[in-house]
């Protein structure tokens, strides 16, 4: 397996992607090329006539291959960006959607409405550790912890952190929910993005999610809101008065997590960029 030169194998890896109907195939060709060349996007177009050497070629059509059959790509490199900051991903954690986003900038705007100097944190579900690590690196005075299911999510979470030196900013630990933080804590935020989607309609998320990423991740039990019950209480218990729960929403549940949060003294939403409802703070 050699004699290829880059531009023709480029091709040839967004002719398979296209074939197999995955979405944007030269950006997904041109991600995993770069991933197995170690250059930027400027190289490719500038050297198409590089003669990739067997090994190059084989990775590279190794990866191609995975991506056609639904893999995602995040998980193919081993990365996906998230404000800003490089996350290690793997099939143990979720992978951080640009969406999410708009949780940081719903925290990042009531801690400088609230004035809070060193404003103490916890994410319910850190996965990766994203929104976690995003609020650190913002937020230099901030107390962080850190909360996850899944140890081996937990263990991505530690290596990001690790990665962008943030590891002596934010505690991780294995629990569900709130489980492992004394119960003595009080908290200015509780923030969470957690799994939302209906278990009983599969359909409403990608095949390739569905395949590939960790479901207990994904799925919020049969009606998509059981861990926002259990959420709701638990949070509401180990906030200060006048703290904040900040969670992103799944399409269409605005309704029944306002429900939810009926006792509180304030809810506010925030939309996406397509206007719809993604973040729902509440004050206790």
């Amino acid at each position: 397996m050699s004699g290829m030169q880059l531009g023709e194998a480029l091709r040839e890896g967004i002719e398979r992607l296209k074939a197999a109907d995955v979405g944007s195939p030269r950006m997904n060709a041109e991600t995993l090329m770069k991933f197995t060349l170690g250059c930027d996007r400027a190289y490719l177009y500038a050297h198409p006539e590089r003669q990739l050497t067997a090994e190059e070629l084989e990775r590279y059509q190794t990866a191609i291959g995975e991506r056609a059959a639904g893999k995602p790509s995040q998980y193919i490199i081993g990365h996906q960006e998230f404000w800003g900051l490089d996350f290690l991903v793997t099939p143990a954690v979720l992978i951080p959607r640009p969406e999410t986003e708009h949780v940081i900038e719903m925290v990042l705007d009531l801690v400088r409405e609230q004035d809070t100097r060193v404003p103490r944190i916890v994410d319910v579900g850190t996965g990766s550790g994203c929104i976690a690590l995003a609020l650190a690196h913002e937020l230099p005075d901030a107390r962080m912890e850190a909360n996850d299911i899944s140890a081996a999510a937990v263990e991505i979470a530690r290596a990001n952190a690790a990665r962008l030196n943030l590891d002596r900013r934010v505690r991780f630990h294995h629990g569900d929910l709130l489980e492992g933080i004394p119960e003595s804590e009080r908290f200015d935020f509780i923030v969470s993005n957690p799994p939302y989607v209906p278990r009983s309609e599969p359909e409403k998320v990608q095949k390739q999610v569905f395949e590939h990423e960790p479901h207990s991740a994904v799925f919020g039990g049969d009606t998509g809101m059981q861990v926002y019950e259990r959420l709701v209480p638990q949070a509401r218990a180990y906030l200060k008065d006048g703290g904040w729960l900040v969670m992103e929403i799944g399409f269409s549940q605005l309704e029944q997590v306002q429900e939810l949060l009926g006792g509180w003294a304030e809810a506010r939403v925030k939309e996406d960029l397509q206007g719809i409802p993604r973040v729902v703070a509440a004050r206790k």
